[in-house]
């Protein structure tokens, strides 16, 4: 897998594209000189995570037959400054998922824990470093 970034201004501005050819915008905080052109660095790491899992659950769910209407996720990441460094990684990760439709709450439960501990790169790559949890509830 290969990204490219691309600086788009003077300060802190990228663009950023993959191999589907999609440009992301990636920006620093205005408190150090960035312009809020984009998506900050850490906050693209949940994003990430994110777009990782629900593909996952949705495709899951499709398998099992659920009527799956909708799906939100709401990612919270608490992260901790390693002493002597400015690097603050993210040490605790919330998934919750928001799911809307005709759901089995057990199968729901068995698509999620199926994507957390089987299928999702982006879990298994920051599960290194941070402890990945998750909660559900159908709408």
């Amino acid at each position: 897998m290969k990204v490219e970034l691309n600086r788009v201004d003077d300060a802190f501005h990228f663009q950023a594209k993959g191999a589907s050819e999609i440009v992301v915008n990636i920006d620093a905080a205005e408190a150090i000189g960035g312009k809020n052109q984009g998506a900050r660095p850490m906050e693209l790491l949940l994003m990430g995570l994110g777009g990782c899992t629900s593909i996952d659950v949705i495709l899951i769910l499709k398998k099992q037959r659920q009527a799956l209407e909708d799906i939100k996720l709401v990612i919270e990441g608490e992260r901790e400054k390693i002493e002597g460094t400015e690097m603050s990684p993210f040490r605790k990760i919330n998934i919750h998922f928001i799911l809307k439709g005709d759901l089995d709450a057990k199968k729901v439960e068995k698509a999620i824990e199926l994507s957390m501990e089987k299928y999702c790169s982006a879990t298994a790559q920051l599960s290194c470093s941070a402890q990945i949890t998750h909660t559900y509830e159908i709408v």
